[in-house]
């Protein structure tokens, strides 16, 4: 059963939506005088209606929408504050713990828009990245169709409907209605729309496959299919010339193919192309290629062009491990959640790319998207800075976890819903797996390994390329039938070894030897078994932490933890990331450094004298999504004289601790002590260094201060350079600094902001995980003496100028500049 070691990919391409232009930034603001040529793409997103509530009629074009609040997309409401206050969380909200107590319910949409007359005879369709949930949309008053998933992208044929010589209206409702998620959601349009021309003769949405059955450092053999589309009522002799450009932009080689489109048939049109001497893509050097393919008419008549990037690579899995262009890898993983923090849902693309950006960073090479298709812009963020992806579908299946989730719709949906994820995702050279599902409830009878058959199949049948996984949890024998029909098997919470027991994974393969596994979960406070399970055995390709990047909801199961029973409001983000939802790196991430050997070798973090926050005496044992009740911060007035506990963490032979010049011992770091030093310290004001030796040398050095009080601002951002497109976003970090410049991690100063310029403040936060504080005001209260805020572009060029302010301190100014 195990084809997947046989398995080599190749050449996957950004196909998503973006078919017929290129997916840079740039070429997404088209405005109506770009509406030349035989497929024109037109982001959505501007000037929209929008009601919170419930709106009868609201679907009729001449329904008076004067008092509806205008925005632009993407958009989520439940982030925003609740109507007549200052916060956007309710102690009572339906979804509770779960969605961190942040509200969803019904939304309208509408938006007036005119079709240009250059457009009259081509095929126009809307598009929808994403919308949650259970969306209705309405062209001119006539219903075009629901879509109940929140995850998926969909689409519909407008042609008919639209006037051409007046104005159209769209409407959307939307209904997030009841207990439907584990975590949050998130309400709304949160992605982006698009408005697609085509002329009658063009390929079909997302019908564009490109693989590479072969792909060395010699050559690569590329296989382009097109699925042709004739809407016409008589057939159409066309030519389909594809190239692949090079990523300066020449050609490197091309094909050409003469074919009779019949109408109203689709036709699959396959070209072979060779590549020599490619350039692979993989983690480390991420090149992507561009294949462009026009359909001619008469020999020069363009009545479709179809650009896009893609890479070309090979994968396999084998009992050896995971290779990549033939060379072993193993995967340092993180789940992910689709939020973006104090966005919200809303996916904004520079939001996605950030998120990317900074997982790499901390080392990650790979993400699992927990537990559902992300968006087309985190993909394309993950092919251009060399991120592997598991692409999953599901949280349930028919057996619900909540009483209003997608179970309701399954049955009926459920092959729409992979055919949109794996058409969409088929051609993204980051994603090397498909996920069916997590934590299936049925996973472990008949009925599920029936259903787990199905969806194997179906996404076989659909892209025979990649493997097809599940994260499973309540390991044992019983899930044998279901890991029976997956290709890969994806081990929930199997621990790790160096625990005084035998691994789960030894016992497997014992028993299942041609099982290949990975742990698609695992618990932060177990990082040194779950890694260690990786290194030690073959067949274990890889550990994907729960959570890579910290998300709204699940409230506090990174401290509270399990179970979930009372109240935990004002608790709102499950503080269980190895990266805040801020974007800043939690203690656990430095570990995980020095267990990747990669990134801070070295770092120092204190137990607080007494906890961070109040303890939930009936935690369970299993619930270990913490980490170590640890700070990186040395003020501790009041506690002169008394013990502190001090963890180093220390990827080198050997760590000194000193306090004020002082040396407190040398101790060793290796994987008996899982590369921690431990240290008691009588707290003193000063300076705590740890100091790392590699035999007699010193190697590298860490410290913590004791800061005085806040005297400065510091604002940092992570870019001063925007596109005016009206989306592009800068993340700024604001730090409360003393005299020396040390941040004082005790401040908890209000910062306010103000801003002039072509910009907006779109967002603020902290990395508070109890604050109920407002996302959408200009302020915000520091934690541990930073906060963040986040400034969007407009459609106009120029200065942004940022100030932010606190009392007792002087302002500090921030120049971005967009054009």
């Amino acid at each position: 059963m195990n084809q997947v070691s046989q398995l080599h990919l190749v050449a996957f391409v950004v196909l998503g939506i973006m078919s017929g232009c290129s997916t840079s930034r740039e070429d997404k603001s088209l405005t109506y005088a770009d509406m030349e040529g035989p497929r024109v793409q037109l982001m959505f997103d501007a000037d929209w209606k929008f009601f919170r509530g419930d709106a009868e009629g609201a679907e009729d074009p001449v329904f008076n929408d004067a008092s509806w609040r205008g925005l632009d997309l993407p958009h989520d409401w439940s982030i925003e504050d609740l109507p007549g206050t200052d916060s956007p969380l309710d102690p009572g909200a339906v979804g509770g713990i779960s969605t961190g107590y942040f509200t969803g319910g019904t939304g309208w949409y509408r938006k007036a828009f005119r079709i240009p007359g250059a457009w009259k005879n081509k095929r126009v369709s809307l598009q929808f990245d994403g919308v949650y949930m259970d969306a209705d949309v309405w062209i001119n008053g006539r219903h075009l169709g629901n879509n109940p998933y929140g995850y998926t992208s969909f689409w519909f044929d407008i042609t008919d409907e639209l006037q051409s010589g007046n104005g159209n209206v769209v409407a959307v409702r939307v209904r997030n209605e009841g207990k439907n998620s584990r975590w949050y959601t998130g309400s709304g349009i949160y992605r982006h729309v698009w408005l697609i021309a085509t002329e009658q003769v063009h390929v079909s949405t997302w019908g564009t496959a490109i693989t590479t059955p072969d792909a060395g450092e010699e050559s690569a053999i590329v296989v382009v299919s097109n699925e042709i589309i004739n809407e016409t009522d008589h057939p159409a002799e066309v030519e389909v010339v594809t190239k692949i450009m090079d990523r300066s932009g020449a050609e490197v080689t091309s094909h050409s193919r003469k074919v009779t489109a019949e109408p109203q048939r689709p036709l699959q049109v396959n070209q072979e192309l060779e590549v020599r001497s490619p350039f692979l893509w993989e983690p480390g050097s991420p090149v992507l290629y561009h294949s462009v393919t026009e359909i001619l008419e008469g020999g020069s008549n363009v009545m479709d062009r179809v650009e896009i990037p893609f890479g070309i690579r090979s994968i396999a899995f084998t009992q050896e491990g995971f290779f990549l262009n033939g060379k072993n890898l193993l995967l340092k993983g993180g789940c992910m959640h689709h939020d973006n923090g104090p966005l919200g849902a809303a996916a904004y693309d520079r939001a996605e790319e950030r998120r990317v950006e900074l997982m790499k960073a901390s080392g990650f090479n790979s993400i699992r998207c927990a537990h559902n298709p992300p968006s087309p812009a985190f993909l394309d963020a993950c092919d251009r800075l060399g991120i592997l992806v598991i692409d999953e579908a599901f949280d349930m299946w028919r057996r619900e976890k909540n009483p209003m989730d997608y179970h309701r719709f399954f049955d009926e949906w459920w092959e729409k819903d992979v055919a949109s994820m794996v058409k969409r995702d088929r051609n993204h050279p980051s994603i090397i797996m498909w996920s069916t599902g997590n934590e299936i409830p049925e996973r472990g009878e008949p009925e599920g390994v029936a259903t787990s058959e199905r969806l194997a199949g179906f996404i076989r049948g659909l892209d025979p390329t990649r493997p097809v996984t599940s994260a499973v949890n309540g390991l044992g024998p019983d899930k044998d039938p279901y890991f029976a029909t997956l290709d890969l098997a994806g081990y929930n919470y199997s621990f790790g070894g160096d625990h005084g027991r035998e691994s789960i994974f030894d016992l497997d393969h014992r028993r299942v030897p041609d099982r290949i596994m990975y742990c698609s979960e695992s618990y932060p406070l177990v990082a040194f078994g779950a890694w260690m399970d990786v290194v030690d055995h073959p067949y274990v390709f890889g550990d994907f932490v729960w959570t890579g990047f910290d998300y709204l909801g699940e409230a506090s199961i990174g401290w509270r933890g399990y179970p979930h029973e009372g109240s935990f409001y004002p608790w709102s983000n499950a503080y269980c990331g190895d990266i805040d939802i801020c974007g800043i790196k939690r203690p656990q991430s430095y570990y995980r450094d020095v267990l990747w050997n990669s990134g801070q070798l070295l770092s120092i973090f204190v137990q607080p004298p007494e906890p961070s926050f109040e303890v939930n005496p009936d935690r369970k044992d299993w619930s270990k999504w913490h980490w170590q009740d640890v700070t990186d911060r040395w003020n501790w007035e009041g506690f002169e004289g008394k013990p502190l506990n001090v963890e180093v963490y220390c990827a080198y032979e050997r760590v000194e601790l000193l306090l004020n010049g002082k040396s407190l011992g040398i101790k060793e770091t290796s994987r008996e002590t899982q590369w921690i030093a431990r240290w008691e310290v009588p707290y003193e004001a000063g300076v705590l260094k740890a100091v790392a030796y590699s035999g007699d040398q010193e190697i590298d050095s860490w410290e913590l201060h004791t800061a005085g009080a806040p005297k400065t601002i510091h604002l940092s951002a992570d870019r001063d350079q925007l596109q005016a497109d009206n989306q592009d976003l800068s993340f700024i970090t604001v730090e409360l600094r003393d005299a020396a410049g040390h941040r004082n991690r005790t401040a908890t100063n209000l910062v306010q902001f103000g801003i002039e310029g072509p910009g907006t403040i779109v967002a603020v936060a902290s990395s508070d995980p109890m604050s109920p504080e407002s996302y959408q005001l200009t302020q915000r209260r520091a934690y541990q003496g930073r906060c963040l805020v986040v400034v969007k572009s407009t459609r106009e060029g120029g200065e942004i100028l940022l100030t932010a302010s606190s009392l007792g301190v002087p302002p500090e100014n921030l120049i971005l500049s967009t054009r």
